[in-house]
């Protein structure tokens, strides 16, 4: 599966996973709206990840 990925889907899956690691430690460590801040960015990074994918389709 990973075999399909270019270096730009793993920079962006890499980037994602660990604003969401950052973002529980920030959680755990009281800092709860800076974690809500940085947890909305995964969701961004991804979507981002699908809209560059849609663009190369289409070349």
């Amino acid at each position: 599966m990973f075999k399909k990925f270019t270096v730009t889907d793993k920079l962006l899956f890499t980037s994602a996973f660990l604003s969401l690691i950052f973002s529980e430690f920030l959680w755990f460590r009281g800092e709860k709206e800076a974690a809500l801040f940085i947890g909305l960015w995964v969701p961004s990074i991804l979507g981002f990840g699908i809209y560059l994918k849609i663009l190369n389709l289409t070349k």
